[in-house]
C-alpha cells in the first residue's frame, strides 16, 4: 500500500517533468478554396510554455517526396528569412506566425507544414518540435466556354425525322464544373445517358435500363413551352414517341446487337418489335405533310432530352468538360429556338453561359466578282449571307453550300461544287447566260437561289486576235510573194 507521502512525492515528480521539458501545440486555422490570382495569409498558431527556438514553414511537392522551405524564422538572433520571391511579404507575432502567397497560382496548390521549435528547458542544447499542416487548395475559373452542334454541317432531311446533338465545351476550369441546359431561358429536364468520364470515354448506359425518374435533377427545363408555339394541328398526328403515357419510352439509339436480320430471324424480331416499345426516336414516318419551306414532322410536340457528360483532365491541371444535349430535330417547333449551356463553379459569382438560336438558311445573298465577267477572267460566285429572322444572328448550325448549274455540268465538267465559294476559271463566251443554282441546307431547312452569269466581250482578247489575223495574213502573202518569185526565176532558167 502507497504511503500518503510515497503518492506526494510521485505527483511532484511528474509536475516537474511537466516543468523541465514545457509543451507545445501547433494548429494552422482552416482555408477556404482560393481563387487563382487571389492573395492568402496561412497562419499558424502555437502555443507553449518555453521558450521559442525556430520557426519553418515548408511546402511539400512532388508528390510529397520532397519539401521546400519557404519561410525560416530564428529566435536565437531574433532574425526571420523568407525563401520565396522577394515580393512575398511575411510577419512573425509571439504566438502566431504567418505567410502571406500574393497572386497565388496553380503551381502554389498543395500541402503546407508549419513547425515550431522550443528550448528543451533541462538543456539549452535541445529543441522540442511540433508541426501541424494544411491543403492549400487553388481553384480556376472557367476560360471558354461555347455551343457547337455535333456533325456539322449536316444536309437537311424533308421526310424522315432526324437526331440532333448540341455540345458545351467548358476548357480551363478547375475543379469540373457543372454544366446544364435551358431553352428559351426556361431550365430543360433530361435523361442521363452516360456518366461522367475522366477520359473522356464514352460510358453510356444501355438505354433499355434507363428510367424516367432517373432524369438529371441539374439538367433541363420540360419542354412543355413547344405546345406554345404555333402547330398547325389539321397536320399533326399521333406518334410513336406518345407511347409515353402508356408508361414506355422510347429511347435513342439503333436495334440490339443482333439487329432485325440477326440469329432469331426477321420474322421473330419483328414479333418482339411489336410487343416492346421502340428505342430509336427517329422514326420513319409513313405519311408526311410538307409545307414550303420547313415539313411538318409527325412526332410529339414534347420531345425527350437525353444528357451525356464527358470531362478530362488538360496538361496543365484543368479540367475539360464536354456536355452533350440530344432530342428528336422538329424543324417546325426548333427553328429559331433560343438554347443555352450556363457554367456554374465555385470561382464565378454568376453562371457562365454561351447562347445559340437554331435557325434555317433562308435567302442567301450572293456575289459576284468581277461584277462584270469577260470572256477568259476568272470568275468568283461567293455566298455573302442570309435572310434572318428576328431572333437570330447567324444561321445555326453551320449551312453546307452545293452548287450545280442549270440544264448541264459545271465548268470543269462536275456535277456539282460544295462549298461557299463557287469558282470559274477562263469562262468561255459559251457561259453566257448560263444559269447556276446554290443549294444552302441544315437539319432545319433548306433553300435555292439562282443566279445568272452574263459574260461581255473582251476587248483585249478581241484586238489580239485581230493583230494575229493581220500577221497571219501578211505571212501568207509574203509566202506567196516569194514562190512566184521562186517559179519566175525558174521558168526563165529554162527559157535561157
Amino acid at each position: 500500500m502507497t504511503s500518503p507521502l510515497t503518492l506526494c512525492c510521485l505527483l511532484l515528480s511528474v509536475y516537474t517533468v511537466s516543468i523541465t521539458t514545457g509543451y507545445l501545440t501547433v494548429s494552422i486555422e482552416p482555408l477556404p478554396h482560393v481563387v487563382i490570382g487571389d492573395t492568402v495569409t496561412v497562419k499558424c498558431n502555437f502555443q507553449t510554455d518555453g521558450n521559442l527556438r525556430e520557426i519553418v514553414w515548408f511546402r511539400v511537392i512532388e508528390g510529397g517526396s520532397a519539401k521546400q522551405k519557404i519561410f525560416t524564422y530564428d529566435a536565437m538572433y531574433n532574425t526571420s528569412y523568407s525563401h520565396l520571391e522577394d515580393n512575398r511579404r511575411q510577419e512573425d507575432l509571439v504566438y502566431q506566425s504567418t505567410v502571406r502567397l500574393p497572386e497565388v497560382q496553380m503551381e502554389d496548390d498543395g500541402l503546407y507544414e508549419c513547425h515550431v521549435g522550443i528550448y528543451d528547458r533541462n538543456s539549452r542544447e535541445k529543441v522540442i518540435l511540433a508541426s501541424g499542416s494544411i491543403v492549400l487548395t487553388v481553384i480556376v475559373p472557367p476560360k471558354s466556354i461555347s455551343v457547337v452542334a455535333a456533325n456539322s454541317p449536316a444536309p437537311f432531311s424533308r421526310y424522315e425525322a432526324q437526331n440532333f446533338t448540341l455540345v458545351c465545351i467548358v476548357k480551363g476550369a478547375k475543379p469540373a464544373p457543372m454544366v446544364y441546359f435551358k431553352r428559351d431561358g426556361e431550365l430543360i429536364d433530361v435523361v442521363p445517358t452516360a456518366k461522367s468520364s475522366s477520359s473522356g470515354g464514352d460510358q453510356s448506359k444501355d438505354p433499355g435500363q434507363e428510367k424516367l425518374q432517373g432524369r438529371s435533377p441539374a439538367g433541363l427545363r420540360s419542354s412543355q413551352v413547344l405546345t406554345s408555339r404555333d402547330i398547325d394541328d389539321t397536320k399533326v398526328q399521333k406518334s410513336l414517341s406518345l407511347l409515353e403515357q402508356e408508361g414506355k419510352l422510347a429511347r435513342l439509339g439503333q436495334d440490339g446487337p443482333d439487329g432485325p436480320d440477326g440469329p432469331d430471324g426477321p420474322k421473330q424480331g419483328q414479333e418482339q418489335e411489336s410487343m416492346s416499345v421502340p428505342k430509336s426516336t427517329t422514326e420513319v414516318i409513313p405519311e408526311t405533310v410538307v409545307s414550303r419551306e420547313f415539313p411538318r414532322w409527325v412526332q410529339s410536340s414534347d420531345p425527350l432530352y437525353y444528357f451525356q457528360h464527358w470531362q478530362q483532365v488538360a496538361g496543365d491541371g484543368t479540367m475539360e468538360v464536354r456536355a452533350m444535349l440530344t432530342w428528336s430535330l422538329n424543324p417546325q417547333l426548333d427553328n429559331e429556338a433560343l438554347f443555352s449551356c450556363e457554367v456554374n463553379h465555385p470561382a464565378l459569382s454568376m453562371p457562365m453561359q454561351a447562347e445559340v438560336t437554331l435557325a434555317a438558311p433562308r435567302g442567301p445573298k450572293l456575289t459576284m466578282s468581277p461584277s462584270k465577267a469577260k470572256v477568259g477572267d476568272t470568275v468568283r460566285i461567293t455566298v455573302q449571307g442570309f435572310q434572318l429572322g428576328p431572333s437570330a444572328s447567324e444561321v445555326f448550325p453551320e449551312p453546307m453550300f452545293t452548287w450545280t448549274k442549270v440544264g448541264g455540268r459545271l465548268l470543269d465538267g462536275s456535277e456539282e461544287h460544295d462549298g461557299r465559294e463557287l469558282v470559274l476559271d477562263r469562262v468561255p463566251a459559251e457561259l453566257n447566260g448560263s444559269m447556276f443554282r446554290c443549294t444552302a441546307q441544315n437539319p432545319l431547312g433548306s433553300t435555292d437561289t439562282h443566279t445568272r452569269l452574263i459574260v461581255f466581250d473582251n476587248p483585249r482578247l478581241r484586238k489580239g486576235r485581230e493583230q494575229f489575223i493581220a500577221i497571219d495574213a501578211a505571212v501568207s502573202q509574203r509566202s506567196l510573194t516569194l514562190t512566184s518569185l521562186l517559179l519566175l526565176l525558174s521558168f526563165t532558167c529554162e527559157l535561157t
